[in-house]
């Protein structure tokens, strides 16, 4: 019987577990012998505290072409997985398996239960139905190759030996040394989906404002690849740090390297008005000066933007308040324009999403055959989840990844145990 090996007990280790459970089941054939390596003293703990204890199980794109324009590494790749694994087909194994989702507005996912533990009791009591031994507090520090054969070196003295080895052991560090001494390129781990920290304490007296949409931008200083993916438009948050929101993490995933080589000081640049260009904002600005000449500027705001920000603008060129519209000049009408379709902030460091932990780099995608997962380097090898070189942006996509890249190389265990392995 053949044996498999998963080191790393998270959504995508544990996932696969089942799924090549399961791929034996439905072909009638006996199950290999499935053990998870699970260093900490639980599994699923990233599963347990997503999306604030909820656990944002997918999104709502079922197109896989559009899914992959979600993810800043792998969305040339991810394409051809997502056509063979996608939400919907999530959304199908979970409803299989007793768990309904439900859809918010913004497109994610969650249980209806909003529990991220309905996910992990539908994990758990599934394998319990399979031979799928889960070792937890068992760390593998080693791996080795002989003929067709792993052996596996655990932290506590222990050795095992598996015919297939599944590698999912998220951003953790030793992942990647694992990975590298199989012969596989590790792109350097940097942190993506975070918020950005700006020191200005008139930002930070906005704490708790948030804004509709916005369109955010690195200032850049020279021309670098992917440039227009490095302006993104979304909903903005005020924190007393800086930034956050939406528009904010996606653009720090799109943006992790170039924010990580300049040590998360940049300039960002703001449009709070990105449905107008700059000369409609003036037109606008000067359409409210001369029907409305005798309001004041502070009471009266063209715009659909919230009051405290529009006051907070009006701060930013204005040396006086109650100044009604007819005594503001043109000059200063275009420096309002300016402002708001171009306010500039200095990133002066990074703060932590607290619903996501996220890195982009890990395994060289090109050593990877993407339609099975396995390594083209190191045969019988496989990788899912987060240690390959793929992220995505916030809102379930990281975990779908994880699904469809379990899917793919359980699917590609259960074929080869079947035609190879007595």
């Amino acid at each position: 019987m053949a044996e498999v090996a998963i080191v790393g007990g998270g959504a995508a280790g544990f996932f696969c577990a089942l799924q090549i459970a399961e791929t034996a089941h439905h072909s009638g054939v006996p199950c290999p012998q499935i053990t998870i390596l699970e260093a900490g003293r639980q599994p699923l703990v990233k599963v347990k505290i997503s999306g604030g204890g909820r656990c944002n199980v997918t999104h709502a794109c079922f197109d896989p072409i559009l899914l992959a324009q979600n993810y800043p590494r792998g969305h040339l790749e991810l394409k051809s997985p997502f056509r063979r694994f996608q939400p919907q087909d999530m959304i199908q194994w979970l409803r299989d398996h007793k768990v309904q989702l439900k859809t918010e507005p913004d497109g994610r996912m969650f249980p209806i239960t909003d529990n991220s533990q309905t996910i992990i009791d539908c994990f758990l009591r599934t394998a319990e139905t399979y031979p799928i031994h889960l070792l937890t507090q068992s760390t593998c520090i080693g791996i080795t190759k002989n003929d067709d054969r792993f052996q596996l070196n655990l932290k506590s003295g222990k050795t095992m030996l598996a015919d297939f080895v599944v590698l999912a052991t998220g951003s953790h560090p030793l992942g990647y040394q694992l990975a590298r001494s199989l012969g596989h390129t590790i792109i350097p781990p940097v942190p993506s989906l975070f918020t950005f920290q700006i020191d200005d304490p008139q930002v930070h007296e906005l704490m708790g404002l948030s804004v509709e949409k916005v369109q955010v931008k690195l200032k850049l200083t020279k021309p670098i690849k992917q440039q227009k993916k490095l302006s993104q438009v979304g909903g903005l948050l005020f924190t007393h740090w800086g930034f956050s929101g939406p528009a904010i993490l996606k653009l720090s995933a799109w943006s992790a390297p170039v924010l990580h080589q300049c040590q998360y000081k940049h300039p960002l640049e703001i449009n709070w008005l990105p449905d107008y260009h700059q000369a409609q904002i003036y037109d606008l600005l000067l359409n409210a000066k001369n029907t409305h000449p005798k309001k004041y500027i502070h009471n009266y705001c063209p715009f659909h933007l919230p009051q405290r920000l529009w006051h907070y603008l009006l701060a930013q060129i204005l040396d006086r308040d109650n100044l009604p519209w007819q005594a503001v000049s043109h000059k200063l009408l275009h420096k309002l324009a300016e402002t708001i379709s171009c306010s500039t902030y200095q990133i002066s460091g990074k703060g932590i999403f607290k619903d996501e932990f996220v890195t982009c780099g890990g395994v060289d995608l090109l050593q990877v055959n993407l339609q099975t997962m396995e390594s083209k380097i190191c045969p019988r090898l496989y990788f899912t989840g987060e240690i390959l070189n793929i992220d995505g942006v916030t809102g379930g996509f990281n975990f779908q990844s994880a699904w469809t890249t379990a899917y793919l190389a359980a699917l590609a265990i259960g074929k080869t145990t079947v035609k190879t392995v007595p």
